[in-house]
């Protein structure tokens, strides 16, 4: 290699990385540990982090930690570092749900115990992976007594409504990645046999439709895929005993006069296939209580 071209090497990754950041307006950065093994797993975190002029993620083997440039007015650590964990990786904030950490390749499936599990991103004290877990089962005892397990899923799904309603595509992706750390972190166990037995019939469709609509910028393919994410949530409300009513909704405009059904908490009619366009088009067909 001569000389020109060694010199045209770094300001050809200077220039490209300049490239990238411009494209984050408002950037922040914070840099949060991350647990991983090598370069799979560098790729792996960047490529679950990374969201087009959202948020760029740049993690350091060495250091075991992500430097994460966002922007707030678009994203946060926080979501970020739910679908690294989403994707197998403990972070400072988040867990790996156990299905996608076995799901790594072996030379990926780093020591979990090492890892310091702080409670907020500016907490004040420390626990490690066994001790966490034993925290959360607790909770998840706890809290099963009082209310539905279920309901974190639907309340993520219903933000996910309303941001089609809005025909925000980033927002909907965001959204999607929300609902879709929701759906991998509910625990079977604490499900009754009825609503045991839909879960683990309609989970994995859930799943595909969630990751389908986050890894997407089209809002029309985002409602096409909505459209299939509401038959099977539908199927889990009629299970699910949460405490407030659901509206059952059909629009009979969409995918060309075909129809297309979905849920929500509120009682007034808001489309999320057309939103503005034609806000107020569909009607209740089931009340679910």
């Amino acid at each position: 290699m001569g000389l020109l071209q060694k010199l045209m090497v770094p300001l050809f990754i200077m220039a490209s990385t300049i490239q990238v950041y411009a494209q984050i307006k408002n950037a922040q950065t914070i840099t949060v540990p991350v647990s991983g093994n090598c370069g799979m797993c560098e790729a792996a975190i960047e490529k679950a982090g990374n969201l087009k002029k959202q948020a760029k993620v740049e993690w350091d083997r060495d250091n075991q930690a992500a430097t994460i440039t966002y922007d707030p007015r678009k994203t946060s650590p926080d979501a970020v570092l739910k679908r690294i964990a989403l994707a197998g990786y403990d972070n400072e904030k988040y867990l790996a749900p156990q299905e996608a950490y076995n799901s790594l390749p072996g030379c990926c499936q780093y020591e979990r115990s090492s890892l310091a599990v702080k409670k907020d991103f500016g907490g004040s004290y420390s626990e490690n992976i066994a001790e966490k877990s034993a925290i959360n089962q607790t909770s998840i005892k706890k809290e099963t007594a009082a209310t539905n397990v279920l309901a974190e899923v639907f309340s993520r799904y219903f933000i996910l409504q309303k941001a089609l309603v809005k025909s925000d595509a980033q927002q909907v992706a965001s959204s999607a990645y929300e609902l879709q750390y929701a759906i991998a972190d509910v625990p079977m166990s604490a499900l009754g046999i009825e609503a045991h037995t839909t879960w683990m019939e309609v989970n994995e469709k859930l799943a595909r439709d969630t990751k389908a609509i986050a890894a997407s910028d089209d809002l029309n393919k985002q409602r096409v895929l909505f459209a299939s994410l509401s038959l099977n949530m539908h199927t889990l409300a009629k299970v699910a005993g949460l405490r407030e009513p659901i509206y059952y909704n059909n629009c009979p405009m969409f995918k060309n006069g075909q129809g297309a059904n979905w849920l929500s908490d509120q009682k007034e009619i808001k489309n999320p296939y057309y939103g503005s366009q034609m806000l107020t088009c569909g009607k209740t067909i089931e009340i679910i209580e």
